[in-house]
């Protein structure tokens, strides 16, 4: 009984090739070429106008970016002399996205497409375990390429934005770098005495006090004066407290 099935599954794939043979003997490589053609499946005519909207509204982007349809819906939309796609107030141009397509024909209609865009781009990675209270330098992260809108959105994709910053938590190596992973370096401590200076044109006077809190580069602080007086001022790299005339 196997016998007669396998003979029979031989002789339906040799009549077939046989078949094929013949047809190649007996029709025109041109009709030959046709019946290709009408065998492949049709890419719908939307697609160039779908991709080139994505690709002109992307501009700015931080890197490569690439766009997949739902091959689906797309070959659903029904004919359009002028199409014009758009995007649903809210809706950004980064990972799963909904875009719309209108046509102002004689029948109008709007259809929605499902799409997902990507962005190939550069971010940066832990070079190696950094343990948090670690100072850190360029030479701690290293470059890395990846699909841009499946990472979170705080990730460090410049490595200026790290140097000299402190680790809050352990980070392991390899571990993508993100801004709520590090914090500014503390330049003035609570309670430490300050140098206030007020420049203005031509002149400049300076006078000391207390920090009342703590404080990194280019923040806020409020000193108290060694007369009692409360100042603000910005505080500089070299920890002195620079005040507006």
């Amino acid at each position: 009984m196997c016998f007669q099935r396998l003979a029979s599954t031989c002789f339906g794939l040799a009549a077939g090739t046989l078949w094929l043979m013949l047809l190649a003997l007996v029709m025109p490589p041109s009709q030959l070429a046709a019946m290709a053609r009408s065998a492949t499946p049709l890419v719908s005519p939307m697609r160039n106008t779908m991709e080139q909207f994505v690709m002109d509204r992307s501009t700015g982007l931080p890197g490569k970016v690439g766009v997949r349809f739902d091959p689906v819906m797309l070959q659903a939309l029904p004919d359009c002399d002028a199409p014009e796609p758009f995007l649903p107030a809210g809706a950004r141009l980064w990972g799963r996205v909904s875009i719309g397509v209108r046509c102002n024909a004689a029948m109008p209609w709007v259809r929605y497409v499902s799409a997902y865009v990507s962005v190939i781009g550069v971010h940066f990675v832990a070079a190696r375990p950094i343990n948090a209270g670690q100072v850190l330098s360029r030479s701690d992260v290293r470059a890395r390429e990846a699909d841009l809108t499946a990472l979170p959105s705080s990730v460090i994709g410049d490595a200026a934005q790290v140097d000299g910053m402190v680790a809050s938590n352990r980070i392991a190596s390899g571990a993508p770098l993100r801004r709520e992973l590090l914090r500014p370096q503390l330049i003035v401590q609570q309670g430490q005495v300050v140098k206030v200076v007020t420049q203005g044109l031509g002149f400049m006077v300076s006078t000391e006090g207390r920090a009342m809190t703590q404080a990194a580069a280019g923040a806020l602080l409020q000193v108290k004066t060694l007369g009692g007086a409360m100042v603000s001022g910005i505080v500089r790299s070299d920890g002195m407290v620079e005040r507006s005339p």
